[in-house]
């Protein structure tokens, strides 16, 4: 973080800077109080930072924002402290005159958001999101770490409620904004797929009129923005939908895929080291930002060739003679069958199997989308299916015709199960819910 003086920050906060000050880094957390500091009291469900403001003035922060006055202690006294911090983030981000993708989705939002990342990074110092900071919390911080070193940014911003990705646009302001898909992820909260849309549309609200939108033309929600919405919207397809860029002779193999990206008339091969049409899709976006931010092809598509899986997306591991495909961080049924389809097309000299587990957030839709995902995994040749949770007991009910097929609540008799069944040359796909877990299980049976 660049200092920004005390005074500027109460301004724009509409308060009074009870002291003169350069603050150098915010904090929300009395562990990091680095001098020039400034602490942020934010309430949680079962926390209050306010308990810690006297303890973090002590340790040497140069003021406190808070809700009330603390005892003596130099405050800047709010309403509402979780919107002081994108207000705060909000002022700094103004101070760079930079491109800044912002990025949401039902599915692939970090996948893209990676991606770009890594085409932006051919060009300029970019910042991007780090792991799952993609909150209310998270995403302003995000935009602390700005210097003046940077010259772009990429912002993930994901959701449960009406309202989030709006004040995290107003906070972040994108010059260019993604949009990946509209799936079910937490249809729970928002209704419907038209009440995801709307909430991953006021991502638009930060921007300025003219700042273009990248979307989609494979999604039916998504595809007539490009003529309902008054502003540059620019599309991808991978399913041969009239679009800006498409791929063309996608190739799998050994973990790889080629594809030709066609834009207008020009004709490029890329190379991504990932599988799986999905990750085309994001691929395409990510090149299509590079493009509007002025790149060239070339530096586009060597960052696509440098792109790597994170975490546990996607992640494929050799483990005991085995293939394993570590795909749980996140699950909806859009993404369980892009996994289910990246399964079904890896080399194999052994057996196909499948765990998989509970999809979160999805309210009363629950058995019905989780029956959808059953019918995926009957249609994708598997030749061994482990369901895992309650909900997934509705992915065995309608996957009738798998060979080996099993349903279980209990983690270890996941396990005992995996370790019996699963035998050198198998390709395991492991893919659920963050909420379910699996990466535990993927430790107990083969190891950290």
């Amino acid at each position: 973080m660049e200092p920004v003086a005390l005074e500027k920050i109460a301004s724009r906060l509409g308060v009074k800077a009870p002291i003169s000050a350069q603050i150098t880094c915010l904090s929300t957390d009395t562990r990091e109080l680095p001098e020039g500091c400034l602490f942020l009291a934010l309430r949680g469900k079962k926390f209050d930072g306010h308990d810690f403001v006297e303890a973090a003035i002590a340790a040497g922060a140069a003021a406190a924002v808070t809700d009330r006055q603390i005892g003596d202690c130099p405050c800047l006294v709010v309403e509402d402290t979780g919107q002081a911090l994108l207000d705060i983030a909000g002022m700094y981000r103004e101070q760079f005159a930079i491109p800044l993708v912002g990025i949401t989705g039902s599915v692939g939002k970090t996948t893209t958001k990676e991606m770009t990342a890594c085409v932006l990074s051919q060009h300029f110092r970019t910042l991007k999101t780090e792991a799952n900071l993609n909150n209310e919390i998270g995403m302003p911080k995000t935009l602390l770490g700005l210097t003046k070193e940077h010259g772009a940014a990429v912002i993930e911003m994901g959701m449960n409620h009406f309202g989030e990705i709006s004040r995290m646009s107003r906070s972040a302001k994108p010059t260019l904004a993604i949009i990946t898909n509209i799936g079910f992820s937490h249809v729970e909260h928002l209704g419907s797929q038209e009440g995801i849309l709307k909430a991953k549309l006021e991502m638009l609200e930060g921007m300025a009129d003219d700042a273009p939108l990248i979307t989609s033309a494979d999604d039916r929600l998504l595809s007539p923005l490009k003529e309902t919405l008054r502003r540059p919207v620019y599309t991808f397809s991978t399913q041969g939908n009239p679009a800006d860029v498409s791929a063309e002779d996608i190739k799998e193999e050994n973990g790889v895929t080629t594809f030709t990206i066609c834009h207008g008339t020009e004709r490029h091969l890329a190379v991504l080291p990932a599988i799986g049409e999905h990750n085309v899709k994001d691929a395409l976006a990510a090149y299509l930002a590079g493009v509007l931010t002025g790149m060239q092809t070339k530096e586009i598509l060597c960052g696509l060739a440098a792109y790597s899986p994170t975490g546990n997306r996607q992640n494929i591991m050799e483990k005991n003679g085995q293939t394993v495909i570590a795909d749980c961080y996140n699950a909806s049924p859009d993404s369980m069958r892009a996994a289910l389809g990246v399964l079904a097309g890896y080399p194999c000299g052994g057996k196909r199997i499948a765990v998989l587990g509970d999809m979160l957030e999805l309210g009363e839709m629950s058995d019905a989308l989780h029956a959808q995902v059953g019918e995926a995994a009957a249609a994708a040749g598997l030749d061994v299916l482990l369901c895992y949770g309650e909900a997934a007991g509705q992915i065995a009910a309608h996957a009738g015709n798998v060979p080996v097929l099993r349903c279980t609540r209990d983690p270890q008799e996941l396990i005992r199960q995996l370790r019996e069944t699963a035998q050198e040359g198998d390709v395991v796909l492991f893919k659920a819910s963050h909420g379910m877990h699996l990466e535990e299980i993927i430790e107990a049976v083969y190891g950290a």
